[in-house]
């Protein structure tokens, strides 16, 4: 890797292409860096990160239990559901009792949506299954429910399912309030601080910039729309790309905290996790 190439991974999916299209099209002045986007599910990066192999890389808040020692969080491009999250659902209508004893498709053990749902279930049974492939496990009968994440949370009822849980708005009522911590970015901390430096802001103004030309940026998202009509990527983006994204915030830290805190008492992550936040401008 040349010292001004940075490898930059992201998910294939609506709101990572709409974040980062401003650095993905040369919008903006990158100061000479170049940036290099690895595309690649969640679960596949929060295992690379593991590795330390990505400079920067969305990554499950979750598995950022396992790195915190090798990476730092952005304040820019966090994921977090405002009374919303990932949702479980079912061919038929389930009570939250009910899912206790199903067995339960999951998009991986490293995402926050696990994770979430062990805290709020406990102990199920699970398949892992790849994300996209989560609704027609369900629909197969191969699993008796799905945890879906992404454009599955606006496609379920074209589908003729359920929902039986929605984690955020789950977390909300668990902590008066709080958005559910999903995602976020992290930098690797050895690039150093002068390099670190110059690469933060620009987490921020990609995500400005998107903002600011919403039906350009969305064009270029609808490429990994999954068959979301426009109006519905257009809802699914603002979802996970807005105002919480642009800065966490007091109350984004605060969520991030506590959601990783919470696995720790309850067994679920090993140790303690000491959050390190890098700021964005």
């Amino acid at each position: 890797m040349s010292f001004n190439e940075i490898l930059l991974g992201h998910s294939p999916d609506a709101d990572d292409a709409f974040m980062f299209y401003a650095l993905a099209e040369n919008k903006i002045d990158t100061g000479g860096l170049v940036f290099r986007h690895i595309l690649q599910d969640i679960e596949t990066l929060n295992r690379r990160a593991a590795l330390g192999e990505l400079d920067i890389t969305a990554i499950s808040v979750h598995a950022y239990a396992y790195v915190h020692h090798r990476y730092a969080l952005l304040t820019a491009g966090g994921s977090l559901g405002v009374g919303y999250g990932p949702l479980v659902v079912a061919r038929e209508p389930l009570e939250l009792q009910d899912l206790k004893k199903k067995t339960i498709a999951i998009p991986g053990t490293m995402t926050s949506a696990y994770l979430a749902l062990r805290m709020c279930l406990g102990e199920f049974a699970y398949d892992v299954v790849p994300f996209d492939q989560i609704l027609p496990a369900v629909l197969s009968g191969r699993a008796d429910a799905g945890l879906i994440i992404h454009e599955g949370q606006l496609l379920y009822s074209r589908a003729g399912l359920h929902k039986a849980l929605d984690l955020g708005e789950w977390w909300s009522r668990e902590t008066g309030g709080l958005p559910l911590p999903l995602g976020a970015n992290a930098i690797r901390k050895d690039l150093g601080d002068d390099l670190i430096s110059r690469i933060a802001p620009l987490m921020r103004k990609t995500i400005e910039y998107s903002l600011a030309h919403r039906p350009e940026a969305l064009r270029q998202a609808m490429q990994y729309a999954r068959d979301l009509p426009t109006d519905a990527a257009d809802r699914f983006v603002g979802m996970y790309v807005n105002e919480w994204t642009l800065h966490l915030g007091e109350a984004g830290k605060q969520s991030y905290r506590l959601f990783l805190q919470r696995g720790y008492e309850e067994g679920l992550i090993p140790h303690p996790v000491e959050l390190e936040f890098v700021e964005c401008g």
